[in-house]
Order: structure tokens, then sequence, then C-alpha cells
């Protein structure tokens, strides 16, 4: 008899967006005729960038020569690319990387679940809450649904969460974290979905709970290039003492309109070991490789090609105007809302708006006002779980008419 892994039971029903989706299509079905707006998925909008259309133009070339045809490439990336991760994302912020600790996957979400392949399955597990729905559902398929620690972040806290007690102060009675404090310890910043960030200060006091503790932090930068003030930082490895306990995530996504190119990386630094249960030091660097190897064939030819111009010239100031054009989408949209009455978090250094809302509404039903009187799609924020209740998350990843549009339909219904 087959069996199966029964973990994929404990998920909820339908994944988040693919909640959203049917509710819209549903909404298409009775309402053919609307002109629909979507500022709910974090889908971009703005082609890709001519410097990286080119580039793909000429790696197809290659592929159809002879005398430049690339079969299967190494599982880790090219170094064309990591070359250029490690000198313009990283020694440009002052932070010392091998290409040995690059590795170019198909995109940050593949890896944000898949990284833990190469853990125990009897972890404890922090993530804030909200949460990116990646982090709990991939933890729960590998059977660690009993065994994670939400942390609230709220508009009460600035939305920072805070420290979980350390392992040796812990009582073995403390309700809040009956197993001890986490093993494993989820960060987004710039976040997602709140749109909120954390100081150079306050990441470092993280840094400093996981080499206190022993813990893991899987750190994902997938919007760091959406930063707006310096005092913020791009990189974990910012901070002092980072290698030996991070791993961090990167996209093309959303930085280079990569959503329906894929291509981004994960860094898993050599400093980063842990102990066996025998006691034995084991390097992630290492076990992460041999997990990509198996695994993973590599990303394309012809998508690291197009991610290696976003690092030209060229390229790198078309990727400004298209991120400045976003943000400036963020702008105006938290002008707006905040002009609405409404109160707003997020917007000024990422691109995603979560705002609060009005009348005490629940977060499926305002979804379901917007959707119905004003034919606008946002992202319920219970959907990230339970400290998103009574939020909705925006995106400014839309057009521009779109986004002064949808403005113009809330105010109408408000």
């Amino acid at each position: 008899m087959i069996e199966i892994n029964e973990h994929f039971l404990a998920l909820q029903n339908n994944y988040l967006f693919s909640e959203i989706a049917k509710r819209v299509k549903a909404y298409k079905t009775e309402q053919p005729d609307k002109k629909l707006i979507s500022l709910g998925i974090g889908d971009v909008s703005l082609p890709l960038p001519q410097a990286v259309c080119r580039a793909m133009h000429a790696a197809v070339d290659d592929l159809s020569r002879k005398e430049s045809f690339r079969g299967y490439g190494p599982e880790q990336g090219y170094d064309f690319l990591k070359e250029q991760i490690v000198e313009h994302d990283f020694a440009s912020r002052g932070v010392t990387l091998d290409k040995s600790e690059i590795f170019i996957n198909d995109g940050a979400k593949s890896d944000t679940g898949n990284i833990t392949d190469i853990l125990g399955r009897d972890l404890l597990v922090a993530v804030g809450d909200p949460v990116y729905p990646v982090y709990v559902d991939s933890n729960i398929m590998a059977g660690r649904k009993d065994s994670i620690i939400y942390l609230p972040c709220t508009a009460e806290n600035n939305f920072v969460p805070a420290l979980p007690g350390y392992r040796s102060e812990l009582p073995e009675s403390d309700p809040a974290l009956p197993q001890g404090s986490p093993d494993l310890i989820y960060l987004c910043y710039p976040n997602n979905p709140t749109g909120t960030t954390l100081s150079k200060e306050e990441l470092q006091v993280w840094v400093d709970y996981a080499r206190r503790n022993h813990s893991l932090i899987l750190f994902d930068a997938a919007y760091e290039a959406f930063i707006q003030h310096e005092e913020i930082p791009h990189s974990i490895y910012e901070m002092q003492g980072a290698k030996e306990v991070a791993i961090e995530f990167r996209s093309f996504s959303k930085t280079a309109g990569f959503t329906g190119l894929r291509c981004g990386y994960t860094v898993v630094p050599e400093e980063l070991v842990v102990k066996t249960s025998g006691a034995k030091v084991q390097s992630l660097n290492q076990l992460w490789n041999r997990r990509q190897s198996t695994k993973f064939n590599g990303a394309s030819y012809v998508s690291q090609r197009a991610a290696e111009a976003v690092y030209s010239p060229e390229g790198r100031q078309q990727v400004q105007d298209n991120i400045a054009y976003y943000m400036a989408n963020a702008r105006i949209l938290r002008q707006g809302l905040l002009a609405c009455g409404l109160k707003v978090y997020g917007g000024e250094d990422a691109p995603y708006l979560w705002v609060k809302t009005p009348d005490n509404f629940l977060s499926w039903e305002f979804f379901e006002l917007l959707l119905q009187k004003a034919a606008l799609v946002s992202t319920p924020g219970v959907g990230f779980g339970s400290c998103g209740e009574g939020y909705i998350r925006f995106s400014a990843f839309g057009e521009r008419e779109s986004c002064l549009e949808a403005l113009g339909r809330i105010h109408q219904i408000l």
C-alpha cells in the first residue's frame, strides 16, 4: 500500500494566494464587464530591463552555436554571475564573501522552502507573525507543525518581534516556550508582508542572540534593493558575527523583474558550522552543496546571463529606474491611503503597505468589500498569521495609473 507524507494533511486547505485567485475568478465570472485592479499579489508590472533582454538574446545565440553551446552547468551556478554578486552586492558594502559561498537558484522561494532539508526534524522554529506563508508551510511539511513559535509583530511593538528567552534562562514550565528557545529563526527584512524594516542595532541584537543561543537565522533579504534610508542594513552580514549564524536569501524577481524568468541566490558562509549529535562539527556550506548537487541541476544558462547583466552599468541604472518607479507608487499609495483616514505602515523602504482595516472589519471582510464595491484586489492580512487579522496588504508593483485609480475607488467607498 502506498503511504503519503501525512504532514501535508496538516496544511491549510488553500494556500493564501490560491484562495485569493479563487475569489477573484468568481468575481470575474459574476462581473465580466468590471475593470479589476490588482494591488494584491506582489507580481511586477514593468518589463525586463533592456540590458537583461539583450543578454538573454546573446545567451540564446551562444546555445545555437556548437563552439559556444553549454549543456548542464554547475549546480551551484556559473562563476561569471557569482563573481558579480560578490563584488556588487557584498564587497560594495564592506562584506567579504567567496564565490564558493554563493549558490544560484531558480528564485528565493525554492531555497527558503528547501533549506531545512539539511537540518534535523526535531527543531524549534521561530517565525514572526504575520509571516510569509512559505516559512511555516515548509516546516509543517517537514513534520514541525507543533514546534513553531510565533513571535507577534504588531503596531504596539513597531512590528519588531521580541526576542524569545534564552534556553538557559527558560523555566521548564514556561507556557510560552514549552520546549526551550528556538533553534531556527526566520527573519525577513524589509518585511513581507508589513513593509517594515530593522535598524542595524535591532538586527545586531538578533545576531548576538543567535550566537549566544547556538541558533541559526534564515534571513530573507529579497526586498533589500528597495531600501531608501542609509541606516537600514541590506544584508545580515553587515552585522558582526553574522557569518557564524546566518544564511541569507536574495532574489532578482522583484529587483529586476525576474518573476517569470526565475533566478536568485542563497549565501551559506564557510564559517557557518553546527555540531552533530556526535558532537562533531559539520559545515552547512558543504551539506547544502551536497544537497544541491543531488536535487538541483542549476538555474538555466540563459537566466544566469540575464542576471549577470543586472550588474552591468546599463543594467544597474535600468534596475534602479524600475525600483524608483515602484517606490514612487508606494509613496503615492501611502499618501492617498493616509488621506482616506487609514492607518498605514511600510511603503517607505519596501514595496508593500500594511493597512489597518477601518471600522473593525476583519481582513477577509475588508478584502470582500474592496473586491465587490471597488473591483480592487488586495491581500488579507490574516492570511499571513493571526496577528495579521484586521490588516490588508497592498502591493506597489502595479502600474501608476492603476494605483491612482485604486485610490479614487477606495476614497469613494470609505
